[in-house]
């Protein structure tokens, strides 16, 4: 795949935009010279439905537009999914990478790829507050793509919130990643 787009789907205050952002910096560190991430803002508030597209690949990238057609999409609430079609656009074979607390049977993606975790519950677990859940979807994200090594991903976490909990936020990327369930 020439360039791996991701466009990541949260509410306002869950951290999507600064998980994107947390990806972008372990994705440049580990080579890829081509990173661009595009936030979309809507209504800035708390619990509204926000959107942001983050572009990885190994050459430059000059296409600064939000991704309508991703290869990933990045669920951060599992009830965005009766609230917006965040699943439009995506690729055949595209991969859904989902914070959900509910087994992998209760949702049906034709032709798609499904990674799920119950990161709220991870989150929770690792010394975060409940709702945190930026830190353990990328986790799950390390796990379901080869693109960025889990530990280029947990060391950019630990960077990222140096001043605020680095070692709960670590904890709940690493206990997501290695609780992730990855399906068909």
């Amino acid at each position: 795949m020439d360039t791996v787009n991701i466009r990541w789907h949260g509410r306002g205050g869950q951290g999507a935009i600064t998980a994107a952002k947390i990806v972008a910096m372990a994705a440049f560190a580990s080579g890829y010279s081509g990173v661009v991430m595009a936030p979309t803002f809507g209504t800035e508030r708390r619990g509204a439905p926000v959107m942001t597209s983050l572009k990885i690949a190994r050459h430059k990238i000059y296409d600064l537009s939000p991704i309508e057609t991703p290869d990933i999409v990045v669920v951060l609430d599992h009830l965005l999914l009766k609230e917006a079609d965040v699943t439009g656009g995506l690729v055949p074979g595209g991969l859904i990478v989902l914070n959900t607390p509910k087994p992998q049977s209760a949702y049906h993606f034709e032709g798609m790829r499904l990674a799920t975790a119950d990161v709220t519950a991870i989150s929770v677990q690792a010394g975060l507050r409940h709702g945190m859940v930026n830190s353990g979807i990328i986790g799950v994200l390390g796990r379901a793509v080869d693109t960025v090594s889990i530990e280029s991903l947990l060391n950019a976490v630990s960077t990222e919130f140096s001043s605020k909990k680095p070692q709960q936020n670590a904890e709940a990327c690493r206990l997501a990643y290695e609780r992730t369930v990855l399906g068909g």
